[in-house]
């Protein structure tokens, strides 16, 4: 999938809190103890198929953080 964000940083899902509509899931940057969060639709979340231990990409622009599953 091509992107305009200039960064893709490689990341593990940590925990998910999710809501009715929608749902924040936490990443830990792989190789750093930093860690980040994304809020994203329930909908999205489902599509996605993302758990706790699965390997993203963060990719952030501006004020949005996208995970990106590989």
């Amino acid at each position: 999938m091509k992107h305009g964000a200039r960064n893709d940083i490689p990341a593990t899902v940590t925990a998910i809190k999710r809501g009715d509509v929608m749902a924040q899931v936490e990443v830990e940057l792989v190789g750093t103890t930093y860690r980040m969060a994304s809020v994203t639709t329930v909908d999205s979340l489902e599509e996605l198929g993302l758990k706790e231990g699965d390997t993203v990409h963060v990719q952030a622009k501006a004020v949005n953080v996208l995970l990106v599953k590989p």
